[in-house]
């Protein structure tokens, strides 16, 4: 779970001992006390990418997503351009997703780089938010949000989300 070697490499700021929430989801192992994911959280997965339900919401809207590299890459400077592309393609399906299942009156993305850019996880994270008119999404603090919530969303997000070749 180190940042590859070369001329891209960064330098790592997980700390000591860091166990990777996501990398736990993806493996299907959320045993780690630390990890905050439950499996029912995940709304997509397959070899390039995972979709997941965020444990944390903002203000009174829950159920905002992320897409995230099925492997591990700590941040944007990590990231196979492919893999980047896989990313990007999904996050615009999981938005139209979004649009169909909860019917927001828009959509925001934001992704976070090192601890001054506001990261947190050490795995790279692109976060997808419904919007709604004065949401002040930007002025909230996050919250817990309950698996069962997360669970329900991630279905409800689920059952629109079509990954299907002709979609992408």
């Amino acid at each position: 779970m180190t940042a590859p070697a070369g001329p891209s490499a960064r330098i790592s700021h997980a700390p000591e001992g860091y166990v990777c929430p996501f990398c736990g989801l993806v493996a299907g192992d959320t045993a780690d006390p630390g990890n905050r994911c439950e499996p029912a959280d995940t709304v997509y997965q397959d070899e390039d990418v995972i979709v997941l339900i965020a444990v944390d919401g903002f203000g009174d809207h829950e159920g905002h997503a992320m897409v995230c590299p099925a492997e591990h890459y700590e941040n944007l400077y990590d990231l196979p351009s492919r893999v980047l592309q896989r990313i990007a393609l999904t996050a615009k399906q999981v938005a139209l997703a979004m649009k169909e299942a909860w019917a927001p009156d828009g959509v925001s993305t934001r992704q976070h780089n090192e601890p001054a850019g506001n990261q947190h996880v050490w795995h790279y994270h692109l976060h997808v938010f419904p919007r709604y008119e004065d949401d002040l999404l930007y002025r909230q603090l996050r919250h817990a949000v309950a698996p069962e919530v997360r669970a329900a969303k991630a279905r409800e997000l689920a059952a629109v989300l079509d990954m299907g070749p002709t979609r992408i």
